[in-house]
């Protein structure tokens, strides 16, 4: 728990360490064609996924979350790097983090979807509306639709000839009543019909390159029971859209 006291963000360093290891690690193993199945951890590990595919292409980024850790460090209550990697990623903050490997930004912006954000205070999320980052929070992403919300997505890779995409989710996205074991709970979220309706279209696309699952905390479920709801959903999700 080390303090960058300049940046005013917690663990820089080792996070920076951490994400160029995984980069090199994951380089290989997405040239292979393969689709990706990556654990956390917390929101952090988006860095390390981010740099890897920007050395081999352009890629797009759904990313679906309970918040849209799109914040400076003066927001942050924890100084927390996972509650700023959307940030990070699209090239908004300090360059020890956005430019490893002069690689600023991993995802450009336009590239981007920030999707189901239920953290409504005005500060938290001034940054994401004035990024120019398409936002749909939980209540627009419901009007809209959730299909829709992905088929938009999807149309934009296809409108910007993507090399491909990768989703980022964070499961504080879902209701808090089947998913409690996160660090950040809040009131309504997703349910699961909900999730497959928006990942069933994203993950059988032919451009779809893996997915990231972010912040289910073990700790939080003693008996297992919400982390095999969890996978055994999913698991529904994944086997209907890469049939």
């Amino acid at each position: 728990m080390d303090l960058d006291s300049t940046l005013q963000m917690m663990n820089v360093d080792k996070v920076v360490v951490y994400a160029k290891e995984q980069a090199r690690l994951l380089a290989n193993v997405i040239k292979d064609d393969h689709f990706l199945i990556i654990l956390g951890g917390d929101c952090s590990i988006l860095i390390g996924n981010a740099i890897a595919l920007k050395q081999t292409g352009t890629y797009g980024l759904f990313f679906l979350d309970g918040h849209t850790d799109y914040i400076p460090p003066e927001l942050s209550q924890t100084a927390a790097i996972a509650g700023m990697d959307l940030a990070i990623v699209t090239g908004f903050g300090h360059e020890k983090l956005t430019n490893i490997y002069n690689f600023a930004p991993y995802f450009d912006k336009s590239n981007v979807f920030c999707v189901g954000n239920r953290e409504y205070g005005p500060d938290y999320v001034q940054p994401i509306l004035e990024s120019g980052i398409p936002y749909y929070d939980l209540d627009r992403l419901r009007a809209n639709g959730l299909k829709n919300t992905a088929d938009l997505f999807i149309d934009l890779v296809e409108k910007n000839n993507l090399d491909g995409f990768f989703v980022h989710l964070d499961l504080d996205v879902l209701n808090d009543t089947i998913m409690p074991a996160v660090d950040s709970r809040q009131q309504d979220g997703l349910s699961y019909s909900e999730l497959s309706a928006l990942l069933v279209p994203l993950l059988q696309h032919k451009k779809a390159v893996g997915i990231e699952i972010t912040i289910l905390d073990p700790n939080l479920d003693k008996d297992g029971k919400y982390t095999a709801d969890f996978v055994n959903n999913f698991m529904g999700i994944l086997n209907t859209s890469r049939r």
